[in-house]
This record gives structure tokens, C-alpha cells and sequence, in this order.
């Protein structure tokens, strides 16, 4: 389950050291770390920014698909879960960095997109979406995300061929920002972090919910 540190104004979200599924108790447990900080920051206003992290092999895995399949009834409340996760991680009211030190797959790769900037291992790990090849459709609100945060060849690409990233080809095309060694991905995130942890408070929240308005829109609705 995650845990939350922090480094001076910079709050540290771990998600855990396994597969880091994004599991019906993942998502509670991750919300309240986040109500926690909001809390905190709003209760005494002061420069702060997040940076999510994993420890192990992979960052997140994303949609836990094992636990859909054994609650079906429950396929369209799980969707606005990680719908509503995804909107409140774009529009956090500070700077948000993804420190990504090992393989970032479909939700958890869409979870990287909901960052302000990412920070990925350059030497192994793979960044992607593999929606096409397991034959299960995005979302609207998952594609327009997507769509939103990669360029339309990119976006096109990781989409329909399902293609695996490595943290240097991931730079190149944009998909994430530093591809550092591996000991340099959380402290070269806390770094960014930190340098950006002024801008935090309600203004910087009304900018990326006014940058996103149709991306928000696509997440708000309940079609899976």
C-alpha cells in the first residue's frame, strides 16, 4: 500500500513495492494521502509539491484486472474511481512529478500522464500502453487524456500498436521528460519538485482545470 514522506516542500507518494495495481483499496488509500496533503497545505498555505515514486521493478501496472473480473457488477464504479483519481491528480493545486523507476503499464502509464513531468529510468523499464494487444478499449476519458498530454503521432502510435518505450526512446518523443540512471530518478524528481514548490495554491489549480476542460469533461462521464 502507499505510503507518504516528505523532503522539505516536497511531499514523496510511494505507491508500494509490487505491481502497484490500481486495486479498489489502492485508490482509497491513495486518496487519502492526497486529502491529507491538501488538508495540510491548505491549512497552513506554504510552497509544497508531490512527486509520486514506486519501489521495485515497476512504477504501476495500472487497472487491476484479476479483481474486475471477479466483481463485474462493479466494472462501472471501479471506471469512475480511476476516472475521478485521474481528473484530481491533473488539476492538483501544486506541481506534481512522476518518478518512474521501473515498467509503467496502461493505468499506471495513464496515471504518469496525470503529472505535470516525469522522470524515468533510462536503462530498463518500459513505458506503455498495451490496451490493444489485452483487446480492452480506453475509455473516452482515458483516451482524451492520452490525446492530451502526447502529440497526435505519438499518442496515435502508443494507442494502436501498443508499442513498449524505454525511458530514452520515451524522451525523445516526449512522453516523459528526464531519462536519468537509475539512482538518479526520485532525487533528480524531488529536485524538479522543489524547484516548482512556489507555484503551489488555488490559482495554479484553476489554471490545469481551465488547461483541461475537455479532458475533465471526458473523465466526468460514466461511459466505459
Amino acid at each position: 500500500m502507499p505510503t507518504l514522506d516528505r523532503h522539505g516542500d516536497v511531499y514523496v507518494l510511494d505507491l508500494g513495492d509490487t505491481e502497484n495495481r490500481l486495486h479498489p483499496d489502492m485508490l482509497t488509500a491513495l486518496n487519502k494521502l492526497l486529502d491529507d496533503i491538501e488538508t495540510e497545505v491548505r491549512t497552513a498555505p506554504r510552497p509544497a509539491a508531490l512527486v509520486t515514486t514506486a519501489t521495485g521493478r515497476h512504477y504501476s501496472l495500472g487497472i487491476d484486472l484479476d479483481w474486475l473480473a471477479g466483481h463485474p457488477q462493479e466494472r462501472l464504479a471501479y471506471a469512475i474511481s480511476v476516472h475521478d483519481l485521474f481528473a484530481r491528480m491533473l488539476t492538483l493545486p501544486m506541481v506534481t512529478v512522476a518518478a518512474m523507476p521501473g515498467h509503467v503499464f496502461a493505468g499506471g502509464a495513464m496515471l504518469s500522464l496525470t503529472h505535470d513531468l516525469r522522470v524515468m529510468r533510462a536503462d530498463r523499464g518500459y513505458w506503455c500502453l498495451p490496451e490493444a494487444d489485452i483487446h480492452l478499449p480506453f475509455t473516452p476519458g482515458m483516451s482524451a487524456l492520452i490525446q492530451a498530454r502526447l502529440t497526435p503521432q505519438t499518442a496515435h502510435e502508443a494507442m494502436v500498436t501498443a508499442r513498449r518505450y524505454g525511458g530514452l526512446e520515451a524522451a525523445e518523443l516526449h512522453i516523459i521528460d528526464h531519462a536519468v540512471p537509475a539512482g538518479d530518478v526520485l532525487p533528480t524528481a524531488i529536485q524538479l519538485a522543489a524547484s516548482l514548490a512556489g507555484k503551489a495554491g488555488p490559482a495554479l489549480g484553476t489554471i490545469k482545470t481551465r488547461l483541461y476542460p475537455d479532458v475533465l469533461r471526458a473523465l466526468s462521464s460514466p461511459r466505459i
